[in-house]
């Protein structure tokens, strides 16, 4: 068991390119899987069926489990059979017929537009020159938190004003921004990104305050604080994400044109945007129509 497990977590990371967040989460649930498994007796993933599948996700779900956790922990067991069917552990896919409980999705927290803006503010210090880039980026393209530490120099194409991103399972796609992040990001490579570099800086676009790549949660204080010094509620890098999504469609952008700037693998990630500007709108006509 303990091999498989060891096996599957390299297949995750080395075949498959997912995240380190999302292969510590999938070994994780099927740790926990293969250890309510052993206490029914398995010793191996070829003793596992569809019935020890289900018990433990019961089990989970009896433990007060969120429903969001209870469709990870079926997708980590799919993942895992499906791995241990072609690798020659197991006779069968025994996840295959496992079914996800459906999680209930919140719409998204968005900003209005003069709230966004808000957020920016301009100053001469390097670290408020570099915050004020990060704004204007995480904004203007909608990437994840670990799309925007991971980027280099190099992936700017300043001439055209479109970035080189890197997704979850490392694919590519190019996204563009507009002219208030090209010049924050300007005045970040003129006067901020300098005073901050080392010979041991590399190539990366953003640096923190020894002069490495910035990391994931210094770029959540960097919007929690620009969220609270704008008197805003509290603000993370994915309520810009969502912010910047649904004030495309706001602005008449393509369904299809917004997932590839996202890097949405499915549409249905991103249809959740269009029931964002749905609320939206109704709660616009509600305040202002003499009959709403």
């Amino acid at each position: 068991m303990r091999e498989a497990v060891d096996d599957f977590g390299l297949h995750l990371a080395r075949v498959d390119n997912r995240s380190a967040h999302t292969v510590r989460a999938y070994v994780g649930d099927v740790v926990s899987l293969l250890d309510h498994a052993a206490g029914l007796g398995c010793a191996a993933p070829a003793d596992l069926d569809i019935g020890v599948l289900r018990g433990w996700l019961a089990q989970r779900m009896a433990e007060g489990a969120a429903r969001t956790s209870q469709a990870r922990r079926a997708a980590a067991a799919r993942t895992f059979t499906a791995w241990a069917h072609r690798s020659g552990l197991a006779p069968a896919d025994v996840g295959a017929p496992l079914s996800s409980p459906r999680a209930h999705r919140d719409l998204p927290s968005v900003l209005r537009a003069d709230q966004a803006a808000d957020l920016v503010v301009t100053t001469t210090d390097p670290h408020a020159v570099r915050d004020r880039a990060v704004l204007e980026l995480l904004y203007a393209t909608g990437v994840r938190v670990s799309e925007l530490c991971g980027l280099d120099v190099a992936d700017l194409d300043e001439g055209r004003r479109v970035v080189r991103v890197f997704g979850k399972g490392a694919k590519e796609r190019v996204v563009p921004y507009g002219i208030p992040a090209q010049r924050a990001l300007d005045e970040w490579l003129l006067r901020g990104r300098p005073a901050l570099a080392h010979a041991g800086s590399d190539d990366a676009l953003f640096l923190g305050a020894r002069g490495g790549r910035l990391q994931q949660t210094v770029v959540r204080r960097i919007v929690a604080a620009a969220a609270q010094a704008s008197g805003l509620p509290h603000t993370s890098p994915h309520d810009l994400r969502h912010s910047a999504a649904t004030h495309l469609l706001d602005g008449g952008a393509d369904l299809r044109a917004v997932q590839d700037l996202l890097g949405h693998a499915s549409l249905s990630s991103t249809q959740i945007y269009t029931h964002v500007s749905t609320e939206r709108l109704r709660a616009a006509f509600k305040q202002a129509h003499p009959r709403a």
